[in-house]
Order: C-alpha cells, then structure tokens, then sequence
C-alpha cells in the first residue's frame, strides 16, 4: 500500500516538513561539510516530496561515484539520468538553495525528516493492517506476524548505531574481562552444569543450541532441568514451548525431579504421608520460580516469534527451550513441500530470532535412525541431524545426548560402569571447543545431575525399570520414553517411534 492509498483511506494530510526538506536540500548543495555529517543519516524515502527525492538520489549518487556536488554538478546528474524533468526542472533546483542561510543545523533538520518519515510508516503499515484484518481470508497469525515483523524493521532501520572508534571498543572488552574475573569463567545463562558451563562459559545472547538425541535419551529432561536450574538457581525467566507434552506432564516432571519422588507414584496419587510432606517443602520454589510454560501443538515459527516477542516484552525471558523443533510447523502449509527446506526455514528462523531478542533459544531435535544401524558405541554424530543439514549450518552450539547402557553397554571404554550414566557430546561450538562431558541420569526423577553431585534417594535405581499397569515392577531396555518413563503414559507412540513428515 503507497502513502497516497493509506491517507485517502485515512482522509488527513500525511506528516511532512517540506520547507525542511528544501533546507537539507539547499544545504547539501552548498556546504560540503553539510554532506560529510549527514548524507548517511539520510534516505531517498525521507523526503515526502517526490521531486525532492529524485533531487537526493542525485546528491547521493555524485557523493559514491567522489564527485564534487554543487547546483550545477546536481542538475548535470539529474540531466543525466533523465529524470531532469521529475525533479521539477532546473529553475524549481536551483531556487532551492535560495531557502538556505546555514547549514549549521542541518543535523537536527535530519532527524525531523527521519521522524516525519517513520511516522508516515506507521500509518502505512497500521492502515495495512487494518485493512487486512477486515478481510475474512487472511490468516490472523501471519498478519500479526507480518505487522510486529515491519514494526520492528522500522526501528532496525532508523535507529541502527553509529560507527564506533576502537578505543571505546577496546575499552568495552576489556571491562567485560574484568566482569568476568569474578564469574569463573562463567559470562553467559549458566546451565546449572558445571562441566558444561566450563566448557561453554555460559549460554549468550544470540545464540541457537540444538539438544539432539534419539528417543529414550532424555532430550526433554535435560531441558527441563537447564531450565529448572536457570530459573530457581539463577533466577533467570525462562519461557519453555512444548509441542510433544500437555503443560501438566511437564508440571509432574518438574515436581518430581524438586521433590525426588518418583513420577510414577505421583501420577497414581500413591504417596505416603512423608511424600506429601517433601513434595510440599520442595516445590515451593516451583510456584515462585519465572518460568512459563506454552503447551500448543503444532506450533509455527510465526506463532512461536510473535509469543517470545510477546514474552521478552512483559517477562524479560533470558532464554527459550522448544521441544522439538521437527514438530514446528512453517511459515506456510507445506503439504506438498519440502519438508527439508520447511526445516531450514525453521533454523534459520530462530537464529533470527536469538539475535533479535537478545537471548540463547534451545531447540531440541530428533536423530535419525542411522544411529540405530551404525555399528560401535552408537555414540551421534553431526551427520545423524534429522532432515536437514542446516540446522548443523544455523547452531552455534550443537549438543547430544547419549546414555551407553540404552544399548546394553554396561561398562565404557575405562571399565567403569554405565547404569545411570549419560554423555553430553558437544560436536559443534563455533565459540569454543568440543568434548565429552558425563553426567548422571536419573529417569525416575526425570533429571539429569553433575557427575559429582551427592547421590540422590534411589539414584542408582537401574533407568530402565517401569512398571506395568498393575504396579508391578517389570524390565525391558527398550520400553522406556524420552526421559526413562513408561511410553505410554505421555502418547500411545512406540518409544523409538518418530513422527512423520
């Protein structure tokens, strides 16, 4: 929609300063001091009059092809390009410098223009958007999408920052090192994890982190507990998008990995009075705690930006968990599509949105099956990333999960023993190095814990014990869910089942 559409509609005059226009003109064609301030500050659109964009775009065009601009080199390129005419002619240019008396304020006139213009964008873009919501076939979250998308590309554009001398750059840096000598180390979120935090220095801003594994691994647990740890240990907001699980499982998750009572006695209410009691006193912290958790099932990238968006404006998250990001659903309806390149949109859509907001986003991902078929220990690696190499291309940081005794190794390469054991296997991290970093699993509590951290009540209780629907106590490695829980209880999938695309 063009500004003369949006003010009919409108019926008001659009805002506009021309006798401004015609200042900043003159003055940039008669100072050469005037172009050196501000001809970056400017922009063609600036100007409401449409001869008095031509005029600039010939200003603009002497100045990158380092020729003098005066009124005569102006109207020469304006001859030049054919749009002499357009301009109003040689007359209507040149008596534009008559309005001119100094140049000295041509800064301040600068800002005017760039202030007129944004206003007329907002119109445009609310009086677009109007319209739109009007109309019984468009699609609201895309609309709303679209809107906040443009809104924000008016602030991208308008207010980006200057150039900055390497002093105050320099002098920057070396405040954030003297910042970080009293955090260990640790400048980002921290996880809660040292080994991790160690190796990553904490989760920053603008980072994507994909969490991958196979089924039965413990994607979600170990998201839950990063967040767990970030919001009650650090009291960092931390907004979690679950498309897998109802808000209620991830709430029982929660209380039984707090309370260190096992799930499955939580869901049969079969708890003695002890159990009530702890769950009470431990899960206090839960209630307080800036977590906030979307259970929407197929969620798109545009629902999910336009929530954070939403969530960074009234919570200040720090940080964003998506479980997971192959049940998201692109920008459009892509049943005849790609679902590869729907993936890659998707990756690049929430680095995007990392660097937008300011904050890390983990995206949980699921493997393929060639993990399943590869001889050895199994163990994931970059190649195994599900339906799309770009998700490799997009993460900064690109983290596996692995528990050997899944597989029915009961001992590692040292001969220590696996049971309750996993490997946290950072393949990429374009900040830092790679590595191994083991922990404990605990899947009757659905946690993962430091290697060093004190025991737990049960902790070496084997992860792959569950019970069946009469209470018995039964094994089978291979019947457990994502995180050591009876399938069953969260979907009627297969364990090592995935969805298709």
């Amino acid at each position: 929609m063009t500004y003369d559409q949006a003010f009919v509609l409108n019926g008001k005059t659009p805002p506009q300063a021309l006798e401004i226009e015609e200042a900043v003109l003159g003055a940039l064609m008669l100072d050469q001091n005037a172009i050196v301030n501000v001809i970056e500050m400017l922009h063609p659109d600036f100007f409401y009059k449409p001869e008095h964009q031509y005029i600039f775009r010939a200003i603009h065009n002497l100045v990158e092809k380092a020729r003098p601009v005066d009124l005569l080199t102006v109207i020469e390129e304006l001859r030049f390009e054919g749009n002499l005419e357009n301009a109003g002619g040689s007359y209507f240019v040149a008596q534009i410098t008559n309005h001119v008396t100094s140049s000295a304020h041509i800064e301040h006139h600068a800002r005017i223009l760039s202030e007129k213009f944004i206003q007329r964008e907002l119109i445009r873009i609310s009086t677009e958007t109007i319209k739109s919501a009007y109309d019984e076939t468009t699609d609201v979250v895309q609309l709303l999408d679209k809107t906040e998308q443009k809104l924000m590309d008016i602030n991208d554009n308008n207010f980006r920052s200057d150039y900055q001398n390497i002093s105050d750059i320099v002098a920057k840096a070396l405040k954030e090192v003297e910042e970080a000598e009293g955090k260990e180390g640790i400048t980002g979120i921290p996880s809660g994890f040292t080994e991790l935090d160690n190796m990553t220095a904490g989760f920053h801003p603008g980072t994507l982190v994909i969490i991958a594994a196979r089924p039965a691994m413990g994607k979600t647990a170990f998201a839950l507990t990063m967040m767990r740890n970030m919001a009650i240990d650090y009291k960092k907001p931390v907004a979690f998008f679950s498309m897998e699980m109802p808000a209620t499982e991830i709430a029982m998750r929660l209380i039984s990995s707090q309370s260190e009572i096992e799930a499955q006695r939580l869901k049969k209410g079969d708890l003695d009075p002890w159990m009530k009691e702890q769950i009470l006193a431990k899960t206090q912290q839960l209630n307080v705690a800036p977590m906030y958790i979307d259970d929407s099932s197929q969620l798109s990238i545009f629902e999910l930006r336009a929530k954070c968006r939403r969530l960074k404006q009234r919570f200040d998250i720090q940080a964003v968990f998506i479980d997971y990001l192959q049940l998201m659903k692109g920008e459009t309806d892509n049943r005849n599509g790609n679902r590869e390149q729907e993936i890659s949109n998707i990756s690049r859509q929430l680095k995007s949105l990392s660097k937008e907001l300011g904050i890390p986003v983990f995206a949980l991902a699921q493997l393929s099956r060639a993990v399943e078929t590869r001889g050895g220990t199994k163990e994931p690696q970059l190649s195994d990333l599900r339906e799309s190499g770009a998700i490799e291309q997009d993460a900064d940081i690109v983290m596996f999960l692995y528990r050997p005794e899944y597989y029915g190794y009961n001992e590692d390469e040292e001969g220590n023993p696996t049971m309750g054991m996993a490997k946290v296997i950072i393949a990429k991290h374009r900040a830092g190095g790679t590595g191994r970093i083991n922990m404990r699993f605990q899947g009757q509590y659905a946690r993962f814990e430091n290697l060093a951290a004190p025991l737990s009540r049960d902790a070496l209780m084997p992860v792959n014990e569950s019970f069946d629907q009469n209470g018995e106590m039964y094994v089978d490695s291979k019947a457990t869910s994502d995180d050591g829980f009876e399938e069953s209880d969260f979907s009627n999938a297969a364990p090592d089942s995935e969805p298709d695309f």
